[in-house]
């Protein structure tokens, strides 16, 4: 429980971190050069020494801990240390999502036993959704979104200049090369006919790219955006998993892919705090297409209904103890959205996502076993 504890907070936790700013490879690398927009951002060629002093102050204000800069989640203290500021980049909390996207996978695939190879293939598959395809990706979107940060997180490593434009860009091609690495190797590994590992971590690459880079910048839409970022935590981790051990079935894709409506609406949870900032940015998220009352509905109304949705599956496959299960871990969903979101979603935000995510996230497993039998 402690395991699911960590990753739904995890989750929660790692969508903030991206929506603004997942296993969303790349064609073409990430350009060089970027048109000038209306707000300057210079994150400066500079040692971690020259940071914005403003930037740290604000850091300090805040609270900030090693731990939280470690992690790469808000309040993180400035550190000098190059290799700590990297570590941030890549936000360790959101890697757990996807860790638990390949326990499903594998789950699911039915074929998972517990002997040292299968064991060893699952975590070098863990290690390349995680550190490097998410590190990657969170990277990418911090690299993106340096205007955004310069306004609600100016004390950040890239808008405060602690690390240079030059490093972020080799830190992004290294990460994503040693992704699409590890998931060739994968496929040699299981001797695979097709590399279907590799297909989806190109692809997953190439989404976390279009969703944070211009002309297409997915995340300027609050239902593509966040559905992208869904089926980044949910789907494609999943699917990896399963395709390693086992064989992707078209019932599976479609059945992972509604479940990841139901990231949409975790996403859309922490679209809320930064309704002003992406507003003056021109980030079309949820709240600010229809205001904060209707969004809160729709939010939760994805949640739930995806779940139903899924319940229902397993109901008509047959599989009516499996159904029961997740019903039962969608009703305390129900009571804290009541209880904390509904009343106010920024207020209370965290403390929902920390109540009623572990049911999520232990839905995906009774799922991932029901879909294995």
């Amino acid at each position: 429980m402690a395991g699911v504890l960590s990753c739904s907070s995890a989750i929660s936790i790692s969508i903030q971190a991206q929506h603004c700013r997942r296993l969303p490879v790349l064609c073409s690398p990430p350009v060089l050069y970027l048109p000038k927009r209306s707000l300057t951002v210079k994150a400066a060629e500079s040692d971690a020494q020259d940071a914005n002093p403003a930037a740290s102050d604000e850091a300090s204000r805040l609270g900030g801990s090693s731990f939280n800069q470690l992690l790469g989640i808000k309040g993180a203290s400035q550190e000098t240390d190059k290799w700590k500021i990297r570590l941030q980049l890549t936000k360790p909390v959101t890697w757990p999502p996807l860790v638990w996207g390949v326990v499903c996978g594998a789950a699911a695939s039915g074929n998972f036993h517990w002997t040292i190879d299968d064991v060893a293939k699952s975590i070098v598959c863990m290690v390349m959704a995680g550190p490097f395809l998410t590190g990657y990706t969170q990277t990418l979107n911090d690299w993106y979104d340096r205007d955004i940060d310069a306004i609600n997180e100016p004390y950040r490593p890239i808008p405060s200049g602690a690390i240079s434009e030059n490093e972020v860009i080799t830190q992004i091609w290294v990460l994503l090369l040693g992704g699409i690495g590890l998931a060739g190797l994968l496929d040699v590994w299981a001797e695979h006919k097709s590399p279907v590992v590799f297909y989806l971590a190109l692809g997953g690459s190439l989404m976390s790219y279009i969703y944070s880079a211009p002309p297409l910048k997915l995340k300027q839409n609050g239902w593509i955006g966040n559905f992208a970022l869904g089926s980044s935590y949910i789907a494609l981790p999943w699917w990896a998993g399963q395709a390693l051990f086992g064989t992707l079935t078209p019932d599976i894709i479609v059945l992972t892919l509604l479940y990841s409506i139901a990231g949409l609406g975790i996403a859309v949870v922490n679209d809320f705090k930064s309704i002003e900032g992406d507003r003056a940015l021109g980030l079309q998220s949820l709240p600010v297409a229809f205001g904060a009352e209707t969004a809160k509905w729709i939010c939760v109304g994805a949640i739930d209904i995806t779940q139903i949705s899924v319940a229902g599956y397993l109901l008509g496959a047959g599989k009516p103890l499996y159904a029961l299960a997740l019903l039962g871990l969608i009703i305390p969903q129900v009571l804290f959205q009541f209880q904390y979101f509904l009343k106010d979603p920024v207020k209370y935000d965290v403390k929902y996502q920390a109540s009623a995510q572990p049911f999520l996230i232990l839905g995906l497993l009774v799922t991932a076993l029901a879909t294995s039998r």
